[in-house]
């Protein structure tokens, strides 16, 4: 597939598509805001209503999405024990943030009491760091493996020309970038996430927020875009 409005619209057709355009949305309009709040007020104002819009769609987008964690648990584990004990404490993270994550997105728009917001934020956001450290840990465990394999097919391989080792070192490179910019995702959102749980002036500032939003945004972007 060569045309790029196909793409497109795969892309946007797919969840995690549209939650990457809205969250790009999202961040882009905190950094407009942060760059025009003092010399243009009003625009300033705009933005923030555009970056807490964004926010909230992207809450009612994620309705249900605790139970990919649940079902990635029950079909795919893992295939060592290791790695099942680290899918375990990393799909468990993610789903209670998705899961309180819901009773954010209510008390903020007013269904629950809006007092609930600053407590279903923490456990929610500490939810989700806590599942991004071991989604971390499991990728570079698996760029560690995957670099020793490709190693291992370089110099072993009487022949390195042939279609079948070019193949296998295609595919684990391809795999290696597919897994770094997970990395780099879930890293900019344990950024965001400790900004919630425990406020600081790096995490909170909202430069460092907004680059973190972009650069998960960017790398779903890239892990989604239809080959």
């Amino acid at each position: 597939m060569n045309d790029t409005v196909d793409k497109l619209v795969i892309f946007l057709a797919k969840r995690d598509g549209i939650d990457k355009l809205v969250k790009t949305f999202q961040y882009v309009s905190k950094l407009v805001h942060w760059h025009v709040e003092a010399a243009h007020p009003d625009a300033a104002h705009r933005a923030k209503q555009w970056e807490v819009a964004s926010g909230l769609s992207r809450k009612a987008f994620r309705s249900g999405r605790f139970l990919t964690g649940f079902n990635a648990l029950r079909r795919n584990p893992g295939s060592t024990p290791t790695f099942r004990f680290l899918a375990v404490l990393a799909n468990a993270g993610e789903m209670v943030y998705f899961f309180f994550d819901h009773f954010l997105w209510l008390s903020r728009i007013g269904v629950l009491d809006a007092k609930l917001a600053r407590r279903m934020s923490f456990i929610s956001a500490f939810g989700e760091s806590f599942g991004y450290i071991f989604f971390i840990i499991s990728d570079f465990i698996m760029i560690k493996g995957g670099v020793e394999q490709e190693r291992k097919l370089i110099t072993t391989s009487t022949d390195k020309s042939t279609d079948d080792v070019k193949a296998s070192v295609r595919k684990i490179r391809e795999d290696r970038v597919m897994r770094l910019m997970a990395v780099a995702a879930n890293v900019a959102d344990l950024i965001i996430a400790v900004a919630d749980i425990e406020p600081n002036p790096f995490c909170n500032h909202a430069v460092s927020l907004g680059i973190s939003g972009l650069v998960s945004a960017w790398a779903g972007w890239y892990r989604n875009w239809p080959s």
